[in-house]
């Protein structure tokens, strides 16, 4: 009969899920600071190490303004996330609002990647 490892010891897995206990927002496991506020959430030696490979993959800036400067318009900013096959995986309203005459708004889209060491905790 082989030895099973206690409970205590979970085998680590990419993509597993968490919610942020500050602003709520679903984050990574592994992250030690929540990528939206920027909280730290825990102290691990490994994870901070990890967290210093992060590196951006894809950063987008851009500045909209509304179509006419006499009319107010609304947006919607829509992330949509797809496979390689071109599926979609996952789409998301990140935020919405409104702008008045002459307003303008800024956006950063920032895409990091942090790598994994499976069986190592």
């Amino acid at each position: 009969m082989s030895a099973r490892p206690p409970l205590t010891a979970r085998a680590p897995q990419t993509a597993r899920t968490r919610v942020c206990p500050h602003c709520k927002s679903t984050i990574l496991e592994s992250a030690n600071v929540c990528p939206g506020c920027r909280h730290h959430l825990k102290f691990d030696p490994v994870a901070a190490q990890r967290q210093a490979e992060t590196r951006t993959a894809l950063r987008i800036d851009g500045t909209i303004r509304g179509a006419s400067p006499a009319v107010p318009c609304e947006f919607s900013v829509v992330v949509a996330i797809r496979d390689s096959e071109g599926r979609e995986a996952g789409r998301h309203v990140v935020g919405v609002g409104a702008m008045g005459p002459g307003e303008e708004r800024g956006f950063t889209l920032a895409v990091e990647i942090t790598p994994t060491r499976l069986g190592v905790k």
